[in-house]
């Protein structure tokens, strides 16, 4: 069996297709990784993490 990896997204991307990528792999919606983003981002440390993970996650190479 093949493991799965965690890319970001070129299809389902509004800024760095890290949400995008996050939800290929956990198979859920997009939209509700973005919304939990949005709760994280209003401590400070969501904007940090998601700058972080777009620098660390490389791109799809398959699309």
């Amino acid at each position: 069996m093949e493991q799965k990896k965690l890319y970001r997204s070129k299809k389902n991307r509004m800024i760095c297709g890290v949400c995008g990528g996050i939800g290929e792999y956990f198979n859920i919606d997009a939209t509700l990784i973005r919304l939990a983003l949005v709760l994280l981002a209003c401590t400070g440390s969501g904007i940090l993490a998601y700058f972080v993970a777009a620098v660390i996650i490389p791109d799809n190479p398959e699309e």
